[in-house]
This record gives structure tokens, sequence and C-alpha cells, in this order.
């Protein structure tokens, strides 16, 4: 995986500028399956087939995926338990629940507008 380095230059954290590695963070935890997956772990530390469980719909690739990118960027610890069958858990760092307050705003906003925005899309392809 190829990831821009930071070079201590504010263009890198400039998320307007398409090469910036701010967008390249920002694109990878702005997707609908990696919000889900923070906003399902919380403050609990969850295995992989509870965390499946939560998000319902998601693929054990894309969860897979998702859970490896979240590591990756320092949101999600992984933590494998040395048994038979190994057992893997994963919990939210200090900066993944920093961004799990920002994911909380937008699941009450999803809530307290779903009627508007139904509402507007009936008018609209009505």
């Amino acid at each position: 995986m190829v990831t821009k380095q930071l070079n201590d230059s504010p263009d890198e954290a400039d998320l307007t500028r398409a090469d910036s590695l701010a967008r390249e963070i920002f694109s990878d935890v702005a997707n609908k399956w990696a919000l889900l997956i923070i906003e399902s772990l919380g403050e609990r530390t969850l295995r992989f087939s509870e965390v499946r469980s939560e998000v319902e719909g998601i693929s054990h690739k894309m969860l897979t995926q998702n859970l490896r990118m979240l590591e990756r960027n320092g949101l999600v610890e992984r933590t494998v338990h040395p048994t038979v069958p190994p057992r893997v858990e994963y919990t939210l760092t200090e900066p993944g629940r920093a961004l799990r307050a920002t994911v909380e705003g937008m699941c009450d906003w999803t809530h307290r507008y779903f009627r508007h925005i139904e509402a507007s899309r009936h008018r609209f392809d009505g």
C-alpha cells in the first residue's frame, strides 16, 4: 500500500488539495463501513464476529479491509489472544474515540433530519 509521507508542509494537512496526506486519511475514514464500525465499537471491545453482527450487511471481506485500514490509521487497536482458535478483539484508540464523537453527531443529524430528507427525496423523485 502506497502512502504519502508527511513532510511538514502545510499543504499535507490541506483537505482541499487532491495530493495531500490529509485527503488520503479523510478518504480512508469517510466511508459508510468505517463510520458504522466506529459507531458499533463505541466504548466496547468486540470480537470480529461481534462487529460483523453489529454492522448489518457488511461482508467478511469488507469488514476485514476496513478494520485493517482503521488499525493502520491508528483508530482501532487489534489484540490477538493466544488461544486455539485465536481470539481477536478490536477496540477504539483515543483518536478513534475522538472520531466517534463526530460519527455520533452524524448519526444524530441523520435521525433528526430523516423525515425531512425522506420527504425531499419523494418530492424530487415524484
